[in-house]
């Protein structure tokens, strides 16, 4: 790959309905897209996913775009490379900040898969023509909480994961139950209990869960360990898995049965890839997590979790989920509880460019 030019832009677009977690709640999303132009005029396209303030990890959207400008880009200037997978080698100096190494990195991968006329499922091994399409429920109260739980079953989502907290759990998924007796389940606590609450979290086991996501800290994997030998319900990992040896080591201390797998959160498509192929290796169970994104991100989410691993719907929404207008084309639909895993170079989709420059607050151009 003969990179030409990097152009970074900041956008922002307003969510079609807020987004609420015990942490806060989100209105507007902030996000990066990374552009890599070759020589020739073809451009890859990826996405940072960190968030506007360190909520979720410690990158922001600034920090983000710091480590992309004056670090990771001038190392790639510094040095060619010739397959995607170099890039995780060529960054493997810079510690952490893996949602500014995962914008570029993916990028990358968008371009090698287009110079080669190959699609990035393809590129990646992916296996399925579709991916099975869950969807986060993250409402204020209960009563919108059912709500949003029969639009989405209208619309055939096959998954459906509750954000939950110390304050409302229990009550919360028993009146879901009861109401939705057979519905596909899980709960995601981001980080909202410590092991004085196993007894809280035990309760959960009355509900016949598909897991219970990132009950305890963001970094541990120690206490999720005693955790999991106390609780029926599979625990999954989040935000504590942040590399390959996160996962290995979570896998040999047995934090976990299911690991949610964020390409933007570990860094890249590379390091996912990895972290998939020992999990299947050892009877993991993974799922491709989501961040808010735009059609970008989304578009890269379709093609990893088209891996045979990925058996869990993932977090893999139609674009509609939250945005009015995306900045791809089409935009990704879910029909039947399926996102159709496209065929053409690349990722797939196109840019909507009107809709990519009204949402720009933000843009810069580096040249090779």
């Amino acid at each position: 790959m003969n990179i030409a030019q990097i152009r970074l832009r900041v956008i922002c677009m307003p969510l079609k309905s807020p987004f609420h977690t015990h942490l806060g709640t989100v209105t507007e999303r902030e996000g990066i897209i990374v552009e890599v132009m070759d020589s020739d005029g073809v451009s890859g396209f990826g996405e940072g996913v960190a968030f506007s303030t360190p909520w979720y990890t410690e990158e922001t959207v600034k920090t983000s775009l710091h480590i992309l400008s004056d670090v990771l880009i001038p190392l790639l200037k510094k040095k060619q490379i010739n397959h995607p997978e170099d890039a995780a080698g060529l960054f493997k100096k810079i510690k952490r900040n893996h949602m500014a190494k995962a914008g570029l990195e993916m990028a990358l991968w968008d371009l090698y898969a287009k110079k080669n006329l190959i699609s990035l499922s393809s590129l990646l091994g992916g296996t399925r023509g579709e991916v099975a399409s869950g969807v986060v429920i993250a409402a204020d109260s209960l009563s919108n909480s059912l709500t949003q739980i029969e639009k989405y079953l209208e619309a055939g989502y096959q998954r459906f994961k509750i954000k939950i907290s110390p304050r409302q759990d229990y009550s919360l998924i028993a009146e879901i139950r009861r109401q939705y007796p057979e519905l596909p389940i899980m709960a995601d606590a981001n980080s909202a209990y410590t092991l004085k609450d196993i007894d809280s979290i035990k309760a959960l086991d009355d509900f016949n869960l598909l897991m219970i996501e990132q009950p305890l800290a963001s970094d541990d994997i120690i206490e999720h360990s005693l955790l999991q030998k106390e609780i029926r319900t599979p625990i999954c990992l989040d935000e504590s898995i942040v590399s390959f040896e996160d996962a290995r080591k979570a896998i040999e201390l047995g934090s976990c049965k299911v690991i949610n797998i964020k390409a933007g959160r570990v860094g890249g498509l590379y390091e996912a890839k990895r972290i998939h192929d020992y999990c299947v290796g050892r009877g993991i169970e993974v799922w491709c997590g989501g961040m808010i994104e735009f059609g970008i991100s989304r578009a890269h989410n379709v093609a990893l979790a088209s891996l045979p691993g990925f058996t869990v719907p993932g977090d893999i929404s139609a674009s509609n989920r939250f945005w009015e207008e995306d900045i791809i084309t089409p935009e990704v639909t879910v029909e039947n509880g399926f996102v159709t895993v496209p065929k053409g170079p690349g990722i797939g989709y196109g840019i909507n460019e009107k809709r990519l420059r009204e949402t720009t607050q933000f843009e810069k151009i580096i040249t090779f």
